[in-house]
């Protein structure tokens, strides 16, 4: 378990970026840690990325972000393997480049922190970084940027709309209830008690924040997961799981083998998709894209569930967002789960 104590001043700068890079790091490490049938969303889209990994030249540099998962188990590890995104919404060839441009002093005081002191005790992927930095990071970002067309690309447009959805969301909430209700609404298995955020691990360990910045970065291919990283002086990262992972299965379907759903009996597939996906407030092209429906689809439905009194519509600016009424969350608590049983009377 890691224990993030935030005091006031950060927690009070809490911002929310997207990256690539980091997308592209834990989508990766996925297919490392999971091979070709990683879990469902994610199972089609691993297959793919295994055959790339097994059959591309240029990508054996990536090796090391297996090593690093190896190496997590035990401790962290240096964060310049992943920047912290400088903007908001980062691009991928910001962000390369600045993994390219890493200082030798950053690389050295990170490894030092994490690494055993004598080179010669560095496992082979390491080496190269240690001997010529700017080489070996050259050919990582190389490498990296060849996983990502091949692999990322092709989805990045619905992937890039789930996580502005996802972005937006949580910036409506920090603005109307304050960085409290988005830290608890994290979800997985983090744990906030005001002050502390806890998260996951293996290790014990604890961090105190004295007037840095909490910056949040959500990932499609977080299976879950829940990170952080705390080598910058300025800045802690807490990446998580965000919502809209189902578009990488093509829709919104259950895994092979579980139980179907009983919602849909009763509303109908799309609908009860639809509803479902309500459990956080979605705007139509959202849903769109994370359902795998045409647009005018997810229309049709939401009128028929506004008009019902299971949704409602709400405006945030330029946007509509559709949210569950109280007797949306009723039906949804009576049919829980694919294949969960309404609770007896």
């Amino acid at each position: 378990m890691i224990r993030i104590h935030l005091d006031p001043a950060t927690l009070a700068r809490t911002r929310i970026a997207t990256s690539p890079l980091a997308e592209a790091v834990s989508a990766l490490q996925m297919v490392q840690r999971s091979g070709p049938r990683a879990p469902w969303p994610y199972t089609a889209w691993s297959e793919q990325a295994w055959r790339v990994l097994q059959t591309e030249e240029g990508l054996a540099p990536l090796g090391v972000y297996g090593l690093l998962q190896e190496w997590q188990k035990h401790g962290p590890t240096p964060d310049f393997f992943e920047p912290v995104p400088e903007t908001p919404r980062a691009e991928l060839a910001d962000e390369l480049e600045a993994l390219r441009r890493t200082p030798a002093t950053v690389v050295g005081e990170q490894f030092a922190r994490h690494f055993p002191p004598d080179p010669r005790n560095l496992p082979e992927p390491l080496r190269p970084l240690h001997d010529d930095h700017v080489s070996a990071l050259g050919a990582l970002a190389d490498a990296l940027d060849r996983f990502w067309r091949l692999t990322l690309e092709p989805v990045w447009p619905r992937m890039r709309a789930a996580l502005d959805e996802e972005v937006l969301l949580r910036a409506r909430s920090l603005a109307s209830y304050g960085p409290e209700s988005v830290i608890a609404g994290l979800g997985g298995r983090t744990v906030w008690e005001e002050p502390v955020l806890s998260l996951p691990k293996r290790k014990v360990s604890k961090i105190d924040t004295v007037d840095q910045r909490l910056v949040l970065v959500p990932l499609v291919f977080a299976q879950e997961r829940v990170s952080c990283s705390t080598d910058h002086s300025r800045i802690v990262r807490v990446s998580y799981q965000a919502r809209g992972a189902a578009l990488l299965a093509g829709g919104a379907a259950a895994p092979a083998g579980a139980e179907p759903d009983r919602l849909v009996p009763l509303v109908g597939s799309r609908r009860a998709a639809v509803l479902r996906a309500l459990e956080a407030p979605m705007t139509t092209s959202a849903l769109a894209t994370r359902l795998a429906l045409a647009p005018s689809t997810v229309s049709e439905q939401l009128a028929a569930l506004v008009e019902s009194g299971v949704a409602r519509r709400t405006r945030s600016g330029r946007q509509v967002f559709y949210e569950l009424e109280p007797a949306g969350e009723v039906l949804l608590a009576l049919f829980q789960a694919a294949g969960t049983p309404p609770p007896a009377a």
